[in-house]
């Protein structure tokens, strides 16, 4: 068995970010304005949203443009003070 270092990500990249939550009338916006504050204007294209099969919660996928481990990293940590996120992957 080697040791080997997982794959760099090479900035600037497509990014998607998935938010999961519970699923209300004003989830997606949420994370759509936490994601605006670091990625710039993001369209309708670059989100899919899809709830879970009882309705309960919403897995919000976004792609972003990424510059960089920090930006992301920002993104997490603002999304999590929201209260309203559940996980993020």
């Amino acid at each position: 068995m080697t040791d080997q270092e997982p794959p760099k990500i090479e900035f600037p990249c497509d990014y998607p970010i998935k938010v999961l939550g519970r699923h209300t009338s004003d989830f997606r916006a949420v994370v759509v304005e936490v994601m605006r504050q670091h990625a710039g204007d993001i369209t309708d294209s670059q989100v899919k949203e899809r709830p879970s099969g009882k309705g309960t919660f919403v897995a919000v996928t976004v792609t972003i443009t990424a510059t960089g481990k920090d930006q992301i990293d920002a993104i997490f940590v603002d999304l999590k003070a929201t209260g309203r996120v559940t996980m993020v992957l």
